[in-house]
């Protein structure tokens, strides 16, 4: 099933701890209308001005939340979030531009390490049609603790 003209359901379902543990993440009809709208307002656009969009993480069922150590009031969970990173951009560059240019609900530069290593990390953005908090937020890791700080544009 095509979600936009250059993304898939399965794409965006894919998971290999799915696959090993034999978990069902198969999103319902809400979650699918989500995922949809994700992929229009935030994937498409990312695709049609940079390329190849690779996702690392999409749709996740509350059981694939849990086995993955992830909350299952998350925003994948609905349908609403997703990982990703276009191979060859700066993270932060990506990050910066999703956020200037889409309705992003929010976004998150996950890891970046900075211009030193522009491919580190990976983002997390969101779509939410009944709410856009225009959140843009660094996530970094701190005494063992994952931490957030605003990202300044």
């Amino acid at each position: 099933m095509k979600l936009s003209n250059n993304f898939s359901l399965q794409e965006m379902i894919r998971s290999q701890v799915a696959e090993r543990k034999g978990i069902n993440n198969n999103p319902s009809p809400a979650q699918i209308e989500n995922l949809k709208l994700l992929c229009e307002n935030i994937l498409q656009p990312v695709r049609d001005k940079f390329g190849i969009v690779t996702v690392s993480s999409g749709f996740r069922s509350a059981e694939l939340c849990i086995a993955i150590g992830s909350s299952v009031n998350s925003q994948h969970a609905d349908g609403k979030a997703c990982d990703f990173e276009v191979f060859g951009v700066d993270n932060e560059v990506l990050g910066d531009w999703v956020y200037n240019n889409t309705p992003v609900d929010q976004l998150i530069l996950e890891f970046y390490k900075g211009k030193e290593e522009p491919n580190s990390g990976w983002i997390h953005a969101s779509y939410n049609k009944e709410e856009t908090r225009k959140q843009y937020l660094i996530a970094y890791r701190e005494d063992d603790r994952v931490k957030y700080k605003p990202k300044l544009i």
